[in-house]
């Protein structure tokens, strides 16, 4: 399971109605805009939390590396640290082995979406430049050496406040978004950095809260 909500009852039913195990609960990073669920999933199943080295959580975590690999079953997950939303994002690059040996997704997190890339405003002005620039890196050293028939999944659409232009669609491609994503688009890397610190709207009252419960530091009452 990667970046589970709060609420796990739909994950443990999905799990019973497939007869499936959740062996791992990942995310992507230590969120802002929702409440996580890995936590209780993790207790509930004994499944093993995964997150990025740098993520500063305080509870019992896999702490994951770039260039990790996760194996389940007929699944490899590869682990792509792609800093800029946050420092400690990571991508999950998937390849189902049972029909090829070749990658067929990556699960993006809030680092690409669909229209757009993450913002790097959220852990204040005095690291934004920072994280925009490592944003860069992330998506033009990284993410965009993938082929281009890799399906994306990004943790988000359309409304949320992690992006500017998300699209409503959830997913897409590697080509897609390389030739219409308005982040993508040729630039230099301050020019990057310009246009993704640029009209970006006001954090949310809630997110730094929301970010202090999710590394374990504040409780979440039950």
């Amino acid at each position: 399971m990667v970046d589970p909500q709060i609420a796990i009852d739909p994950y443990l039913e999905t799990a019973r109605e497939t007869g499936m195990g959740i062996l791992y609960v990942l995310e992507t990073h230590v969120h802002a805009d929702h409440l996580s669920g890995c936590r209780d999933l993790g207790s509930v199943t004994g499944a093993v939390i995964g997150i990025h080295e740098s993520a500063p959580v305080v509870f019992p975590a896999q702490l994951l590396a770039d260039g990790d690999s996760l194996e389940m079953g007929n699944v490899h997950v590869k682990v792509i640290h792609t800093p800029g939303h946050s420092p400690d994002s990571v991508c999950f690059l998937v390849t189902d082995k049972s029909r090829g040996p070749e990658a067929w997704f990556v699960l993006t997190g809030d680092t690409l979406f669909v229209g757009d890339a993450g913002r790097p405003d959220l852990h204040g002005r005095e690291t934004a430049r920072k994280l925009a620039g490592e944003l860069y890196d992330s998506l033009f050293h990284k993410l965009m050496r993938l082929p281009d028939d890799i399906e994306v999944y990004p943790s988000h659409f359309g409304g949320s406040a992690c992006g500017r232009s998300l699209s409503g669609k959830p997913h897409s491609t590697i080509g897609f978004e390389r030739r219409y994503n308005v982040a993508l688009k040729p630039r230099s890397r301050e020019e990057f950095i310009s246009f993704m610190l640029s009209d970006l709207p006001a954090q949310p009252p809630e997110f730094e809260t929301n970010r202090q419960k999710n590394l374990g530091l504040v409780p979440v009452p039950i």
